[in-house]
């Protein structure tokens, strides 16, 4: 990867792309570090594990209450709700196949949505976090100055979770790769490293062997998830041959790469918002955090360890079938003339095609299990409990996922600006 960085420093045009990605996360990171008039620290968060991921997702900017403590989560989440109802709402499904003015259309309906998000996630955080906020020294805290302060301060926080969004979206238009996968990148990476300073600050004589397994640990998860990450079942598809006047065409090999994690962190996101969305609202609302649900119901203990699991396989087969439809295939296969050796083309084919990836994303969904269990388990283990919401399952899949992300999108630049065309 490092070597295909200093390949793309060579090259001009790619070069101000990544200094333009640069500094539009430069500016993303300013954002969050500008506090919020009336607005302290938010007290509690981490009493709340879902908050607690959204904060390390924000680089910490949601717990200090700044500018972007919103962050990029109401854009995700706009972005999951969208996506789930192009498949059941058939005029988003046939909005979606018009070609780039569907897109423009269903990226304006997400825009909306996610200011939407952002208004409510605002209203429910001030709510929550009452106590947080100084409305003295916004407009005052009585009667309609009180509200006025409220409102003030949602507004505030909508347009820096707007603005994170345009930024973003910037950076995929200008720069190099998914902006908005960047944007979380760059929050992980930052809360990583205030954890990682904090164990430095803290130091003691039992120090040095959580560093040490930190690093262990670290590398063989990154190892594992970068092989599962690659990992793809190639299924061989032949084009028979035909003749077209004098000329003759097909009799081609190629094959269907079907990947092992083809549906990403998605299924992490959506299980662990479900699991986490009782905990918040009954937080939210008042509640203490000793309360029945997050005593018996919260994050480490087994009920939650055991409806995690059956929620990760379930959204990893119901992804899958929105991402892969065997049919589909099947009849694009036959259509152009192809066939899989030793399988009859047809309904066989898609039955086939069904089969395999069916048991594909089977060993992907008891992956994604796994690391959603095993590195708490050991960051726990060793003493680092102040990792376990940075690298979490989350985190973990969404720093190497990006990582990868960006090294092909370089590569694909370098590629197009190297390549010289047959005219040459």
């Amino acid at each position: 990867m490092f070597q295909t960085i200093v390949n793309a420093f060579k090259i001009k045009e790619v070069r101000n792309k990544i200094l333009i990605t640069i500094a539009l996360l430069f500016i993303y990171r300013l954002g969050c570090y500008i506090p919020v008039p009336g607005v302290d620290v938010f007290e509690g968060i981490g009493d709340y594990n879902f908050l607690t991921i959204m904060s390390a997702v924000s680089g910490g900017a949601l717990q200090y209450g700044t500018f972007f403590a919103m962050g990029i989560g109401p854009y995700i989440n706009a972005s999951i709700i969208i996506q789930l109802l192009t498949v059941g709402i058939p005029a988003l499904e046939r909005l979606s196949k018009q070609g780039e003015e569907g897109r423009r259309r269903i990226n304006t309906y997400t825009r909306i949505l996610t200011l939407i998000l952002a208004i409510a996630q605002a209203i429910g955080i001030l709510v929550g976090f009452s106590s947080s906020v100084r409305t003295e020294l916004i407009f005052g805290n009585t009667g309609f100055l009180n509200f006025l302060s409220y409102a003030f301060l949602v507004i505030v926080y909508t347009a820096g979770a707007a603005l994170t969004m345009w930024l973003g979206e910037r950076i995929t238009d200008y720069g190099v790769s998914n902006g908005i996968s960047l944007l979380i990148f760059a929050g992980i990476l930052s809360t990583a490293g205030t954890a990682i300073l904090g164990l430095f600050q803290n130091w003691n004589d039992s120090s040095i062997w959580t560093i040490v397994g930190f690093v262990i640990a670290t590398i063989v998860i990154f190892g594992a998830i970068v092989t599962v990450n690659s990992g793809e079942r190639k299924i061989p598809v032949q084009y028979a041959k035909q003749v077209k006047g004098r000329k003759m065409y097909g009799g081609q090999s190629t094959h269907i790469p079907i990947k092992i994690n083809a549906s990403g962190v998605m299924p992490l996101i959506f299980a662990f918002s479900i699991l986490s969305f009782p905990d918040l609202i009954i937080n939210l609302v008042g509640v203490k955090p000793d309360n029945w649900w997050s005593t018996n119901m919260g994050t480490g203990s087994w009920p939650y360890m055991v409806i995690l699991c059956v929620l990760i396989l379930f959204f990893s087969y119901f992804y899958n079938q929105i991402q892969f439809n065997p049919e589909d295939i099947s009849k694009s296969i036959q259509g152009n003339g192809g066939f899989i050796p030793g399988t009859r083309p047809g309904k066989p084919t898609a039955e086939y095609l069904k089969r395999v990836s069916n048991r594909i994303t089977l060993f992907g969904a008891i992956f994604l299990a796994v690391v959603a269990l095993v590195p708490s388990l050991i960051f726990k283990g060793i003493g680092g409990e102040g990792l376990m919401n940075v690298f979490s399952a989350t985190g973990l899949l969404i720093i190497v996922s990006v990582a990868l992300e960006f090294e092909q999108a370089l590569q694909s630049q370098i590629m197009m600006k190297n390549y010289k065309g047959f005219l040459k």
